[in-house]
């Protein structure tokens, strides 16, 4: 009798397996037949339609009904008629939410499987392409609200499905929401821009090189293809696509910004001021931009000091202070603006103390006169870069930087607040914080 045991169980356990399968193919139609009693009566069968979507989603796990279109097809039309039953609240109450995370979605994949099915006959299909129109606005629509909820993979995966609705649509010459051409280039675009955002780098690249490569793309594919290129660490190819983009649309802010940063990177000091200048014509409300054209001089005035042209040196000091300037005229409690041109005079007063320490001993009454005269240079600068510091200290009590700079002038002066001010530098290098600060704004 134990010689049968094995061959026993092996043929229970098949019988079971085909047992499953017919299951399966049961489920699909009694889902089916539970979507059909609910659709006769909505009111008093409610209970028919969340039956129709358990025994469907039941259905879908046997490799049986996966191999039937019309199984397929149950599916797309259950989650058809759930997100129906959801615009129809939304009808009453627009923000009414949805019960499922993206219905559109669940039905376009049953349809289209339903489409793609080898076996599908011929009104399955036909059937099939009617519920993928039905749903390719939903995509979108669910898409955008998946997208301004920064659920990016969310987001792709539905405008994905929304262009290849489009694509079943357009191959039997049925009207889709894309046919418009630009309406079209865009839903490829914020297809490849919800894959960028969701770091779906090469899902990203294949949307942006598809419009990239019909020679028409806007500003905002170089500009996307640039960012993904960079961020993967191909610098050579990023920034060939910017040269072009920049070269095609050189009024295009983002691209700007995207050359600005580039050079910023790089160090192009000269080649960035005038992009930065490109930069404040287009946006002349944006204060970060002086600030940062203000560094940009700021460290060529010292780049010239080191080589010993005091001429450059001298220019560039001067629009570092200008547009630091200009920053603080347009917002007077900019910190970092205030900060900056109170420390473009006290750098300048540090290398000419340098300079005056370097000074070959000199006792003669000419020497003398020279020094006092470099001093009096030195204490004149820390007096102009001194207000700056008062009013940023009032602004941010515990910036180091400005801390560290106002207890060295006040010791340069000998002016006891320079106590005053090594306290709360101490007190910030140990951690703490100063609870407010010394000056008033």
């Amino acid at each position: 009798m134990k010689k049968f045991l094995f061959p026993l169980m092996g043929f229970l356990f098949l019988a079971g397996f085909i047992q499953a399968q017919e299951d399966g193919a049961k489920l699909a139609k009694q889902a089916g037949k539970a979507l059909s009693a609910y659709n006769i009566d909505p009111t008093a069968n409610a209970a028919k339609l969340d039956e129709a979507k358990q025994k469907i989603d039941e259905a879908l796990k046997t490799p049986e009904a996966q191999a039937q279109a019309s199984a397929w097809l149950t599916q797309g039309d259950i989650y058809t008629t759930l997100l129906m039953k959801d615009m129809a609240k939304r009808m009453v109450d627009a923000n009414a939410p949805l019960t499922g995370d993206n219905d559109a979605l669940v039905a376009f994949e049953g349809y289209k499987k339903a489409y793609d099915n080898p076996t599908a006959k011929k009104y399955e299909k036909s059937d099939a392409v009617k519920g993928i129109a039905q749903m390719e606005g939903h995509l979108i629509n669910i898409g955008v609200s998946k997208f301004e909820a920064q659920q990016y993979e969310k987001a792709f995966n539905s405008f994905r499905a929304s262009l290849l609705a489009n694509e079943v649509l357009k191959a039997n010459s049925q009207k889709s929401v894309l046919d418009d051409k630009d309406q079209y280039d865009n839903q490829v675009y914020i297809t490849g821009l919800a894959a960028h955002q969701a770091k779906k780098y090469d899902e990203a690249l294949k949307y942006y090189n598809q419009l990239y490569a019909s020679g028409n793309a806007k500003a905002a594919i170089y500009e996307g293809i640039f960012l993904i290129k960079s961020e993967t660490g191909d610098a050579a190819a990023a920034e060939k696509v910017l040269a072009e983009g920049r070269a095609k649309y050189p009024e295009d802010t983002g691209l700007l910004f995207a050359e600005i940063n580039v050079y910023l990177k790089k160090g192009k000091l000269d080649e960035l001021t005038g992009s930065l200048k490109k930069a404040i014509e287009k946006e002349p409300t944006n204060i970060n931009l002086y600030v940062t054209l203000g560094n940009v001089y700021d460290n060529l005035y010292q780049t010239m000091s080191k080589e010993k042209n005091e001429a450059k040196a001298s220019e560039y000091f001067e629009e570092a202070k200008k547009y630091y300037g200009q920053a603080i005229e347009r917002d007077p409690k900019n910190a970092d603006a205030v900060y900056s041109l109170g420390a473009l005079y006290y750098n300048k007063a540090a290398v000419k103390t340098q300079e005056m320490n370097a000074l070959p001993e000199d006792y003669s009454s000419a020497g003398l006169k020279k020094l006092q005269v470099m001093k009096d240079e030195v204490m004149g600068l820390f007096d102009q870069a001194l207000p700056y510091f008062q009013k940023a200290e009032s602004l941010d009590p515990n910036d180091l930087n400005t801390l560290i700079a106002l207890n060295e002038i006040y010791a340069r002066k000998e002016d006891e607040l320079s106590l005053e001010f090594k306290k709360r530098l101490d007190t910030v290098r140990g951690g703490g914080k100063n609870a407010a600060s010394h000056f008033k704004n």
